[in-house]
């Protein structure tokens, strides 16, 4: 079957950003998708916004521990840790939805998607604001450029320093954390190097450090200056002349574009076309850009098999349905919760290896939750799902605020939201009765498999037009199928 234009953009859209919004639901039968990447591409060009949402309180902490500490050494008191700690789970929360709002309503679609995958890929858990804004920030400004300059800033980041435990990487006493995982999770992949290189390695960052705002510190009487032998090469290497010994190497290219591959394309692998762009990633001097223009402007990415087979990760849900449904959340704290029940909250992690995606999203429990969103937020029905008192599932927030533990089975919550419909409706005015229900399946559900309009018709109020097209909506963004992309 041949696959049309508006099937072509759609795929598109949702890989390559988080879905069709409202406003642009007529070009999309209309654009190419040349033009349509192009548009995308055009739209992130301009640099990201600093997110900055972290607390006053916060700030004047820091930056008077900043100015004393430029006389004589001092540290925060127990009393002022803990109110420190407290406050950036707060300012956490309130990154989270912001950036998640961006997500949303940004015409940056190609740079957040994209920095969503960096975000996974350069994992990490910081209970401090400051380091997790800056981490964002790195990964939002080189989503598109250069991967050599965003693995060597994320590198640099007090985040991942101190996650990785490179503030106690010393000469003599090396700590291999980090070392270890710059080569296993963001450049080689594991089988590309030996225990030898990782000791090895981690003699070279000894020194890396960070302060308490999150600038870099280099600790060169931590500094191990000793000869270091590292993937066959020979040197008094240092840390960011071991990152570029990895960057030499033409597997780095390879891993990162088998793990693009994985994300925006198919979870099974095309070995020849992975090779293919690991090579043309490398010549490229690791330029971003040019990888994905390399597969969204190819033809096998629109190939049937590459369509409609990927499921939607809690977040791209998420917002996916907020940008073809604009709304106003009032209780927005209720995306944090959704984010926990599913799988996927922002900056909480289940590890360093990130959420490993694919079939892995979905269970029993996962499914029949995301199978009652759309519902939710159209009929404003409450629901009192508990999320498990497990680490792994809570990422990390076990000992929550007091706000998240309100959500609870005995209270049920709801998300009070209101639904704009205007554009949405505006678009399907001049399509006639008997053709609503298939164009609207075409518009939510990218797969040549479709629902059946019987099913639709027990669920459906077909007691006006406006009435059917919202029903009808609601309904098939509650079904298996909408949980593809």
């Amino acid at each position: 079957m041949a696959i049309s234009n508006q099937q072509k953009n759609i795929h598109l859209l949702w890989r390559a950003g988080f879905g069709p919004a409202a406003e642009e639901l007529a070009q999309i039968s209309n654009a190419s998708p040349k033009a349509y990447f192009e548009a995308l591409l055009k739209g992130s060009k301009k640099s990201p916004a600093y997110i900055d949402v972290a607390d006053n309180y916060l700030k004047g902490l820091v930056m008077g521990v900043d100015d004393v500490g430029k006389q004589q050494k001092k540290e925060l008191t127990e009393e002022e840790k803990r109110k420190f700690r407290q406050q950036s789970q707060q300012d956490i929360k309130n990154l989270n939805l912001t950036w998640l709002g961006q997500m949303v309503n940004s015409n940056q679609q190609l740079r957040e998607k994209l920095s969503l995958f960096w975000h996974g890929h350069f994992a990490c858990r910081a209970l401090n604001i400051f380091f997790q804004q800056q981490l964002l920030d790195v990964i939002r400004r080189n989503a598109l450029g250069s991967f050599a300059d965003l693995l060597k800033e994320v590198s640099k980041s007090a985040a991942m320093i101190n996650f990785l435990n490179n503030n106690q990487n010393r000469k003599g006493h090396p700590n291999e954390n980090f070392a270890r995982e710059v080569m296993e999770l963001f450049t080689l992949g594991r089988g590309n190097y030996t225990e030898e290189d990782v000791k090895e390695a981690a003699r070279a960052f000894t020194g890396w450090g960070a302060g308490l705002n999150g600038e870099f510190v280099f600790r060169k009487n931590q500094h191990d200056a000793g000869t270091k032998t590292v993937l066959g090469r020979t040197g008094n290497f240092t840390g960011d002349e071991i990152l570029d010994i990895l960057l030499t190497q033409p597997q780095t290219a390879r891993f990162i574009a088998k793990k693009i591959y994985r994300f925006f394309v198919n979870d099974v692998i095309d070995e020849e076309k992975v090779n293919w762009l690991g090579n043309r990633f490398f010549q490229s001097n690791y330029s971003i850009q040019a990888l994905i223009t390399d597969i969204f402007t190819s033809n096998w990415f629109y190939d049937e098999k590459n369509m409609g087979n990927r499921i939607k990760s809690p977040v791209e849900l998420m917002v996916g349905v907020q940008r073809i449904l604009p709304m106003e959340i009032a209780n927005e704290e209720t995306l944090l919760l959704l984010q926990r029940l599913l799988g996927q909250l922002l900056f909480y992690p289940p590890n360093v290896a990130g959420w490993p995606g694919g079939k892995t999203w979905i269970d029993s429990s996962t499914l029949m939750m995301r199978l009652r969103i759309p519902q939710l937020i159209y009929a404003g029905d409450s629901f009192g799902v508990k999320p498990k008192d497990d680490d792994d599932q809570m990422m990390g927030m076990k000992e929550a605020p007091a706000k998240m533990k309100n959500f609870s089975a005995a209270t049920g919550k709801q998300i009070q939201a209101k639904i704009n419909w205007g554009q949405y409706l505006t678009y399907y005015q001049s399509i006639p009765r008997e053709k609503l229900a298939a164009s609207i399946t075409a518009m939510l559900l990218n797969s040549s498999q479709g629902i059946n309009s019987n099913v639709l018709k027990n669920y459906t109020d077909a007691s006006g037009r406006e009435s059917f097209i919202k029903t009808t909506t609601i309904q098939l963004m509650c079904t298996p199928e909408y949980q593809l992309c």
